[in-house]
């Protein structure tokens, strides 16, 4: 019998860990707008990578992180349009910390699954002088 509680207690640890990787996962999917002006190219940026949307309004499927997302939209005649958005924190991580404990946490922030970012953003692009 005591050893059905411990395997019981071990498969429980096991399952809960990772909590916010098994709900979320790493990726995410963003949408980007331009505002009135629509075909602007972007490139989406953070430290675990670079994403494209090659025409606004669109969306892409990026890699979460802690780290801050950049965002730069270009579109000929247009002055180039930039924006930083921060990630949150999903309150899933919290209850890993009471379920799953610091390794479950550890897992979740080192692969990103534990943060979020907005799921569309906004970035109004304005003429050049030049134009």
């Amino acid at each position: 019998m005591k050893l059905v509680n411990i395997m019981f207690l071990a498969t429980s640890v096991v399952l809960v860990t990772g909590c916010a990787s098994i709900v979320g996962g790493t990726n995410q999917s963003v949408s980007v707008n331009t505002g009135k002006v629509d075909g602007a190219s972007c490139a989406i940026k953070n430290d675990k990578g670079v994403w494209y949307i090659p025409q606004t309004p669109g969306s892409t499927v990026i890699h979460r992180s802690y780290g801050d997302l950049k965002v730069d939209c270009k579109k000929k005649n247009l002055l180039t349009g930039r924006k930083t958005v921060a990630s949150s924190t999903k309150p899933l991580v919290f209850g890993n910390v009471l379920f799953g404990g610091l390794i479950g946490v550890g897992v979740d922030v080192l692969d990103g699954a534990a943060y979020d970012y907005p799921n569309d953003i906004s970035i109004p692009m304005q003429k050049s002088a030049k134009a």
